[in-house]
């Protein structure tokens, strides 16, 4: 299959991504080393001005629409949180009016954060898929253009961090990465494409939201009753066609992790790195911690897609639990 993007383009987007976002750090902490016993880089998404990945993507999915069809009226999107914080901080740096929703009971600083970047937060629906779709009518209601949570665009600009990590470290044998709606899994598997690397990219799901490896073994879209996670950006029940597409052609497995594997990744990056991760965040972590017998001799990088952990779920993961939603 063709790649989303080329290098030309990822080279286009550098300059809007850089408006909001600096290169992100990359280390190979020595603790984790002595801890699994290989060399581990981490990029740390969590250092962005929303303090994950996202910041990237809605800056340039945006920017995009507004050079071929003009500004629009405004912009809206469904999210558990940090979707909806990069397109906040987009649309306040565009000037444009920006609306979003969430689910009920989702996390409070993640709302308090949307609003404090000039957001109109809506509540509704149980989970993030119901509440995209009442984005969607919000959209046609109100004629925003909605900013979905995967496009390629979208991938285009959480690809930049793709070729940053591997440009700072072209000989990593693997790199694991969490999955909420795909885009930075398929942003690592273009860019290494790109790059012709042979980088093994995994993917990693939760097993409370397991859609995307359930999609992925069945070679067909699986959608699932609930997403009942902690790790709230990887709370997906229906995967999107075009993400599963790249993950078959670019991925060889899906690893799911539990939700105290987690939170016990949670624990190692607070003590070896000194970095909080949020659930998603520490996803890959958790899914390098089950291959770390296969992987000797071999360099490993993993995603820490962001640090925005609820304080509650904070204190009972650092007190050696398991979050319950």
């Amino acid at each position: 299959m063709s790649p989303l993007f080329t290098l030309d383009d990822l080279d286009s987007a550098l300059p809007i991504v850089r408006r909001l976002v600096p290169e992100t750090p990359a280390y190979a902490w020595p603790l984790l080393k002595e801890r699994f016993g290989i060399d581990i880089a981490v990029k740390h998404e969590n250092h962005t001005p929303i303090g994950a990945f996202k910041a990237r993507s809605s800056i340039v999915y945006i920017q995009k629409h507004i050079e071929d069809h003009g500004a629009p009226a405004g912009v809206v999107t469904a999210t558990r949180g940090n979707h909806g914080q990069s397109m906040a901080l987009a649309a306040r740096t565009l000037g444009l009016p920006a609306t979003i929703v969430v689910p009920e009971g989702n996390a409070q600083g993640k709302n308090r954060a949307m609003q404090a970047f000039g957001a109109e937060l809506v509540i509704d629906g149980r989970d993030f898929d119901i509440s995209r779709r009442t984005a969607e009518r919000l959209a046609d209601e109100r004629g925003l253009l909605m900013v979905p949570s995967f496009h390629k665009n979208i991938v285009l600009g959480v690809g930049t961090y793709a070729l940053e990590f591997f440009r700072a470290f072209p000989d990593l044998d693997v790199v694991y990465v969490p999955v909420g709606m795909g885009s930075g899994a398929c942003g690592l598997i273009t860019v290494r494409d790109l790059l012709g690397l042979k980088t093994e990219i995994v993917p990693v799901v939760t097993e409370n939201a397991p859609a995307y490896g359930l999609s992925f073994e069945a070679g067909k879209i699986v959608t699932t009753e609930s997403a009942c996670t902690f790790a709230d950006g990887m709370a997906c029940r229906e995967p999107v066609q075009a993400a599963l597409d790249i993950l078959a052609a670019g991925a060889e497995r899906i690893l799911t992790v539990s939700d105290a594997d987690i939170a016990e990744a949670i624990r190692t990056l607070f003590a070896d790195t000194h970095n909080l991760a949020e659930g998603a965040g520490a996803a890959a972590l958790a899914a390098l911690a089950k291959d770390a017998g296969q992987l000797n001799g071999k360099k490993a990088g993993i995603i820490l897609s962001g640090g925005n952990l609820d304080e509650t779920m904070m204190q009972t993961v650092l007190a050696g639990g398991t979050p319950v939603v």
